[in-house]
């Protein structure tokens, strides 16, 4: 879909709370649209980066029960940006979990850039809960992709951008960005994981469109976002994202 003109109207959940799915972790979860309607996961991109309310309006709410929730760290889950407990197969069994939680039979899974990952593994582990799959913007969490916007690719077509994405790094830590940024997004000091943070999420807001948008750049670079987003894309890159298998 190319803009909001697209999209179904704005809609308020009918539901929402927590729900926790470790001592540790409480997942925030919406249900939006129709009660009795088919099941429909949302799974957000990051991962990270939480979903937001043009979220909702991408099914039809009369047709669908759309469930959206905040994966683990991000958005309004709790606690903020944690990354104790956090790996792709805790997400995948807190996707089951909520299913039973919330006596769903099958659903169909939608999921864009990091959530076509997520909903991948998902339905390749519980494949009888699929009913359906949706992905878009596919990312595969592979080594080539992660070398090529994080250490050298993108940085050809954005070479202004880049720049600032480098500034908390010191030269002759620049061979391996991702392993630099993962040092100071886990720094014991708040401002350096903070000005870390920024760097690195402001980056990816201002590529991830073609052409910049501000408003995205701003939300990407906001505090809450930005600590989220950086901390726990860069632990799930630097740990492969706990792939099953070795993908290059």
């Amino acid at each position: 879909m190319s803009g909001s003109a697209s999209l179904f109207p704005a809609i308020e959940p009918f539901r929402s709370f927590h729900f926790r799915v470790s001592k540790i972790h409480e997942l925030y979860v919406e249900e939006v649209g129709n009660p009795k309607g088919q099941p429909v996961l949302f799974l957000h991109g990051g991962p990270g980066a939480g979903f937001n309310s043009q979220h909702r309006t991408l099914f039809d709410p009369k047709h669908f029960r759309i469930i959206l929730f905040d994966q683990r760290g991000a958005g309004r889950s709790r606690p903020h940006a944690e990354l104790r407990e956090n790996t792709t197969w805790d997400l995948v069994s807190d996707i089951e979990k909520l299913r039973n939680h919330l006596g769903v039979e099958k659903w169909l899974v939608f999921g864009g850039s990091w959530g076509s990952t997520l909903a991948i593994a998902y339905a390749e582990t519980h494949p009888q809960a699929v009913s359906h799959m949706v992905l878009r913007g596919i990312f595969l969490c592979r080594k080539s992709e992660i070398q090529w916007f994080y250490q050298n690719g993108a940085s050809w077509i954005y070479p202004d951008v880049w720049e600032k994405y480098l500034e908390p790094i010191p030269a002759n830590e620049r061979g391996d960005l991702v392993a630099a940024f993962y040092k100071r997004l886990t720094s014991p000091d708040e401002q350096t994981r903070l000005d870390a943070a920024k760097a690195w999420s402001g980056w990816e807001g201002a590529t991830v469109h073609l052409i910049p948008d501000t408003t995205t750049y701003l939300k990407f670079t906001s505090d809450q976002m930005a600590v989220s987003l950086a901390r726990i894309e860069c632990h799930y890159f630097t740990h492969g994202c706990w792939s099953k298998t070795s993908v290059k």
